[in-house]
């Protein structure tokens, strides 16, 4: 063979060698990406060949699948109360994707899970259509009602979020304005219309305002300030006037003085009791100037702050800032500055306390099961962290009861049932005198042994809302729906 020729083969050689590289490649390593990748029609498809495992609540499915004739999806999703639910379920839409439940536990829901194997070779065998698993939640459906019935009274956009502070499971979740996912789980034109004006409206129906979104939490957290202060030992008797905080109060550092909404004369140098009783600012803000930031950042990290929860949906991280200086930290001893949480975080702050200072990590899915009804995975409530003491936190509770049955939370109370709230206003936006403040309410309810079975946070944001500036307050707005939710529970 003459050099050109074995040129020309050597060449050919690495070429073909390059091919079946290439051809490997695609083959063992790209393969599952390349099958999975959501630009793969195919991917698609199979996914909505037949139909889908369900989302359940209190027993019963809240979706469901019905076939979609002359597609090739041949199923699409249903949805029962979907307003109420959206942000439990999230939505499973042809052309949209998936989000929340729907998205985190697809797998279990298509078939697709590992632990499903068995049953998906089953059905070659038998020629039986397979079957996804369904996601079993800790959602208490009379909680949810009267959780998304008392926002959607009201008009306003806002959240609720109930927990069981003894395990961690949500009981609750709403958000408003909501969306019905069933108007968008096809892929037709006239669904992605109505998706388009949903992801356009003004009022963000499709955000989940309990978990995704932060705002300043006013007033409800100065429970987590008193039990920083106590755990700290900066405040030792809470029934004890405080004579370095005056009404009104002087920033540090500054000639702005911070009032209340109650009388001064009623907060004027008083006990950190009675300053929970009647929200007074003053209090609050020296007793976090004192507390200091290190501590109250310590504090509020055992609580959940500045880390994401997963529950198992990724939800915002709650912030307390690391660089405060003095008038900065007193502001977050009342729940303002640059301070900002979650309605899940303050829910979670109130259920700490409620449950003698252990915070338990939050979950809404208590376990995933197979076709079979077998158990795939079972959901183990677990601790996140000793927040305070017992002591300290059995301090904050008879602070809250007190403030329920003689303050400002008094349209909180339960014939019959002890009771601890806190209400909260939070200024926000650039101007504070323009903008309106939220509303939040925070509370919890005791059984007869001293446990508590439900902790709630309601955030009301009312800039939609008919209604005078005077008229906003958490107790006014939100402490209604927090007894409403809680009666739920309670009932039981």
């Amino acid at each position: 063979m003459n050099k050109p020729l074995r040129h020309i083969a050597a060449f050919c050689g690495v070429m073909v060698l390059a091919l079946l590289v290439r051809a490997t490649w695609v083959q063992f390593v790209k393969s599952d990406s390349l099958a999975n990748d959501k630009h793969n029609r195919r991917v698609q498809i199979d996914a909505f060949s037949q139909p889908r495992g369900d989302i359940v609540v209190g027993g019963q499915p809240i979706t469901g699948s019905v076939a979609t004739p002359g597609s090739d999806f041949k199923y699409k999703r249903t949805y029962k109360d979907g307003p109420m639910y959206a942000p439990v379920t999230g939505y499973l839409s042809q052309a949209q994707g998936a989000t929340f439940l729907e998205g985190v536990h697809a797998k279990v829901m298509n078939g697709k899970d590992d632990r499903l194997f068995f049953d998906r070779a089953k059905s070659l065998f038998t020629g039986e259509t397979p079957r996804g698993g369904d996601v079993i939640t800790t959602i208490d459906p009379a909680a949810q009602k009267a959780a998304y019935e008392g926002l959607t009274k009201l008009k306003a956009k806002g959240a609720v979020v109930a927990l069981d502070p003894r395990s961690g499971k949500i009981l609750a979740m709403a958000s408003t304005p909501s969306y019905d996912p069933s108007v968008f789980s096809g892929i037709s034109k006239k669904e992605g219309e109505q998706f388009q004006k949903l992801d356009a409206d003004k009022g963000k129906p499709l955000n989940n305002r309990a978990i995704r979104e932060v705002y300043p939490p006013g007033s409800t957290f100065k429970i987590l300030t008193a039990a920083a202060a106590l755990e700290h030992g900066v405040v030792t008797d809470i029934n004890a006037a405080m004579p370095d905080a005056p009404a009104p109060y002087t920033l540090p550092l500054s000639t702005t003085k911070v009032g209340n909404d109650v009388d001064n004369s009623l907060c004027d140098k008083v006990s950190l009791k009675t300053g929970m009783q009647w929200s007074c600012n003053n209090v609050f803000l020296q007793t976090a100037l004192k507390t200091g930031k290190d501590r109250m950042r310590e504090t509020a990290e055992k609580f959940g702050f500045n880390q994401e929860q997963f529950i198992p949906v990724r939800t915002a991280k709650s912030g307390y800032p690391e660089q405060l200086d003095k008038p900065q930290t007193a502001l977050t001893g009342m729940g303002q500055g640059s301070l900002t949480s979650t309605p899940l975080q303050m829910a979670m702050v109130t259920a700490g306390i409620a449950n003698d200072g252990k915070v338990m990590k939050p979950y809404m899915v208590d376990e995933l099961r197979g076709p079979d009804l077998s158990s795939l995975e079972k959901t183990e409530p677990e601790v996140l962290d000793q927040a305070v003491s017992e002591g300290t936190a059995k301090k904050v509770q008879e602070m809250m009861e007190f403030t329920a049955s003689d303050g400002t939370a008094k349209k909180v109370r339960m014939e019959g049932v002890t009771v601890g709230g806190k209400t909260g206003t939070a200024q926000h936006g650039a101007d504070v005198r323009e903008e309106r403040p939220y509303a939040w309410f925070v509370s919890y309810a005791k059984q007869s042994d001293g446990t508590s079975p439900v902790a709630v946070a309601v955030f009301v944001d009312p800039s939609d809302m008919d209604i005078q500036r005077s008229e906003i307050a958490g107790g006014k707005l939100g402490a209604p729906i927090a007894k409403s939710v809680m009666e739920a529970v309670m009932k039981k």
